[in-house]
């Protein structure tokens, strides 16, 4: 890969370094089910890709005229730690990939930093990253505002015109793009396997971003 303008290589976590997001889909419709919410994979991909939980209730609440109640994102990350543990793997190639790179590279995720953790512990590549994750809860406006992206930029000293962005989802690539950064669509995961990301509207992402400057919430 031609990087020689990049100073900063910024890497999305799930579908992009862990083959999560089949997984991630899985639990989230088996439990909201259990809460008579009937959802598909292609709901989930187009609502959730990318995205931090609390889109969930606000997408259902809209679409189902159905408020969840507080134990859903509980129940669910119980759930998916269960089988994380027995299924969660790496993708393919993404560790030879991390240690063979030559220019300076982060991790940017929606996850919350426990998830995160335990997601990187779990296919061994916590102590890869080391102090270069960033996640969600570390800024106030998730994906598609940019604010995780220019928080990565600006804790490793790079400026964002000269940041590369490596994202499965239309959500983060409207992150990258409202930050400033070049970003390239990664269509490696098992979950793009039959359904292909790139169709979704980005723009419609983007356009999002001027409910997330007015304090609204995704």
């Amino acid at each position: 890969m031609a990087v020689d303008d990049v100073d900063l290589v910024i890497f999305d976590c799930d579908g992009v370094l862990i083959d999560s997001e089949v997984i991630s889909a899985r639990v989230l419709i088996a439990t909201l089910a259990e809460y008579g919410v009937t959802i598909d994979a292609r709901y989930v991909a187009t609502h959730f890709l990318g995205r931090a939980f609390p889109s969930v209730p606000h997408a259902i609440e809209r679409d189902f005229a159905l408020s969840l109640p507080d134990d859903v994102e509980p129940a669910y990350r119980a759930a998916l730690t269960q089988v994380f543990g027995a299924e969660l793997r790496a993708i393919p190639h993404a560790e030879a990939l991390l240690r063979g790179m030559t220019v300076p590279w982060c991790v940017a995720t929606s996850s919350n930093r426990a998830r995160a953790t335990a997601s990187l512990s779990t296919v061994g590549f916590i102590d890869l990253v080391g102090d270069r994750l960033f996640t969600g809860d570390m800024v106030t406006h998730g994906k598609p505002a940019p604010d995780l992206f220019l928080l990565a930029a600006e804790r490793m000293g790079a400026d964002p015109a000269r940041c590369l962005v490596i994202e499965d989802s239309p959500t983060g690539v409207a992150a990258a793009r409202a930050a400033g950064m070049r970003v390239w669509h990664f269509g490696g995961g098992s979950h793009l396997a039959d359904f292909d990301a790139r169709g979704l509207d980005v723009d419609r992402h983007l356009s999002c971003l001027g409910a997330f400057h007015d304090g609204a919430r995704p």
